[in-house]
């Protein structure tokens, strides 16, 4: 007999896994985070009692939780999306789990459990920058900026190495811990490149920081995450919404950060972020390296 599903019923009583449910080696203490397909929870190891945050796949637009925790597919037609998602994650895990950097989330572990998978990752403390820009007490200067875009393009470079792009880069993406020390988070829209196309891929856009090139999935390498990056500090220092790459393709409006900022930031700094902002790709930095040394060249 099919199980009915109702919609209502399963985002209240079952959205989210209880505090005190124990899957593989772990039990669940609290929900954390969540988005149209993972959530976050606290965890702790039944060994040693360690902290860690653990992933759940779970897109709400194909699939559901039962009773008894297994996730199931909505309907016939959501299951094929759904599994394809399912092994896309399940690819994100193994990837996250090489990737060894102080600056980029350290995966410990992932299974296949409730029909699902979960990712295990170090648990850390602080605050997401989107939070910190939007925080009126805390001073964004260029000491600031510099303390946290030069660390984290150090993880970028790394990611690049392996042949991969994050194509998700942004301030809600990006922990900062004490001392602010950033931590690149979500890896859901990772992909390498050049791109295969014997491999599915997913297409992930952030308005504001995701730039042409990523509409399109044509073109995309080091330069995307780096027009992202850039994104990213010019939010830092201006705080606003950005416009969309569709839009200043079309038509641009958006005035270069060393005219609308020149007083409150250095010229360097400000060329910069205009750089990694141009749209067109070929026109921006191409390696982490290029984008980091013009962040050094602070004698203009």
């Amino acid at each position: 007999m099919a199980e009915y599903y109702d919609p209502e019923t399963y985002q209240n009583k079952w959205n989210y896994l209880q505090s005190g449910t124990i899957i593989d080696q772990y039990m669940i203490e609290r929900e954390l985070a969540h988005g149209g397909f993972s959530s976050v929870y606290l965890a702790r190891q039944l060994k040693d009692q360690v902290q860690v945050a653990i992933k759940e796949y779970l897109p709400r637009k194909f699939a559901h939780r039962t009773w008894n925790n297994v996730v199931i597919s909505h309907s016939d037609e959501t299951k094929a999306l759904f599994l394809r998602g399912r092994a896309l994650f399940f690819e994100e895990a193994k990837v996250l789990a090489k990737l060894k950097h102080h600056n980029i989330v350290d995966v410990i572990n992932f299974f296949q459990e409730n029909e699902t998978v979960y990712m295990v990752m170090t648990y850390d403390y602080g605050m997401t920058l989107d939070k910190i820009i939007s925080n009126k007490h805390i001073k964004k200067d260029e000491q600031l900026l510099l303390c946290i875009f030069k660390q984290l393009l150090t993880g970028i470079e790394v990611i690049h190495q392996q042949k991969m792009l994050h194509l998700d880069i942004k301030p809600a993406n990006i922990l900062i811990r004490p001392d602010f020390d950033p931590l690149l988070l979500d890896f859901g829209a990772i992909r390498g490149y050049p791109h295969s196309k014997k491999t599915p891929q997913t297409k992930v856009l952030t308005t504001g920081f995701s730039p042409i090139e990523q509409y399109t999935s044509s073109s995309l390498g080091p330069w995307t995450d780096l027009y992202a990056v850039g994104a990213s500090m010019r939010c830092f220092i201006s705080g606003k919404r950005l416009i969309p790459a569709p839009d200043r393709a079309k038509k641009e409006t958006m005035l270069p950060a060393v005219k609308a900022y020149k007083r409150t930031f250095p010229k360097y700094l400000l060329h910069a972020i205009d750089w990694a902002m141009e749209i067109e790709p070929e026109a921006r930095p191409q390696s982490v390296a290029e984008l980091q040394d013009a962040l050094l060249n602070n004698k203009s």
